[in-house]
Order: C-alpha cells, then structure tokens, then sequence
C-alpha cells in the first residue's frame, strides 16, 4: 500500500486538476496515517468517508477502500465525528472535497 502522504497528494493533485477544490484539511503520519475524506455538495450538506474495516477488504486487495460513515449530513455532525476520531487517532489525516455529486472517485464498499 502507498504511503499515505504520497495517496493523499496524488488524490488533491487529481481531483484540483479537474478543478474540484480540493485540500488537506489536517496532516496525519506520513507513512500510515488513516485517511478521511470529507465531502461538500455545496448543498449545505457533507458526508464522510472512512478507511473501510478489514472484514470488507476482498483478499489480495492493496487499493485502499474506503466506507460511508455518514450521507448528506450536516457539517457540524461532521466536523463533530472528525473531532472525536481524531482524539482516537491523532496520526489520521482529513482531505476536504467540494463535489456536487455522490462520487470522489475512491472504491466505496459496505
């Protein structure tokens, strides 16, 4: 599996070239930091993608995976579950994404 660094850069970079806004919102461990991507429909509402659990990863399986932890919520249900993951891993990393539609080009499974 990439660094997270190095998978984080290469998803800002894909996604600013399509001209979507796309940043890192908080910088985790460079290595193997856990990845969560926050999405704004620009419809005020946000949803949250987090690293998909091991028992949904197929076998052989190296892309990361991602799962939806919440769908069309408000930003501040959000911004309240990143906090608190945060305070569990404080080696995570947050990319904020501005996307009208449901797909930020990652595999989603679950």
């Amino acid at each position: 599996m990439f660094r997270s660094d190095l998978w984080v850069s290469a998803f800002v970079r894909r996604h600013n070239d399509l001209g979507e806004i796309c940043v890192v919102s908080r910088r985790g461990d460079p290595i193997a930091g856990q990845i969560l991507i926050e999405i704004d429909h620009l419809n005020g509402t946000v949803s949250l993608l987090t690293p998909a659990p091991s028992a949904l990863r197929p076998e052989g399986e190296e892309d990361r995976l991602f799962s939806r932890q919440l769908v069309h919520a408000t930003p501040d249900v959000v911004r309240a579950r990143i906090e608190r993951e945060a305070k569990f891993d404080p080696d995570l990393w947050v990319i904020a994404l501005e996307i009208r539609g449901d797909d930020p080009g990652v595999t989603i499974v679950g």
